[in-house]
């Protein structure tokens, strides 16, 4: 049986996007249905959300609810070959090759550097607290 402790240190995924009608920021964990909750900050929604996933996680081992564990839990790395195919408009590929060139490496070297350097952006703004 798993504590409260260790569901609470568990890698759950925080998705944080900006409220466009009211302001501010929405933060939830999609695998845990319904924990959802907002700030006006991104550090207030990161509060926020860790209060909001306490309040969920108890509640549901109070009454018996299963609480699956993360989808990270049972990924590696090891189980993605790296490797994907994108189809993306002509003139996209067109000034991504000339970049690429521009900076004096492949294509791929560059959309993976593109790629890393937004998605350690969008890591660093979840992780945010």
């Amino acid at each position: 049986m798993t504590t409260f402790e260790e569901y609470m240190k568990m890698p759950y995924k925080l998705e944080i996007i900006p409220d466009a009608d009211e302001g501010g920021f929405v933060a939830s964990y999609p695998e845990l249905p319904g924990c959802i909750t907002c700030g006006e900050t991104l550090d207030e929604a990161v509060s926020n959300a860790l209060d909001a996933k306490k309040a969920w996680v108890l509640a549901a081992m109070e009454e018996g609810i299963e609480i699956a564990a993360p989808e990270a839990l049972g990924e590696s790395a090891e189980s993605y070959s790296g490797q994907f195919k994108l189809r993306i408009p002509k003139s996209l590929h067109k000034t991504l090759a000339e970049d690429s060139r521009k900076e004096g490496v492949s294509m791929n070297q560059y959309c993976v550097y593109l790629l890393s350097k937004n998605a350690e952006r969008e890591h660093l703004l979840v992780r945010r607290r």
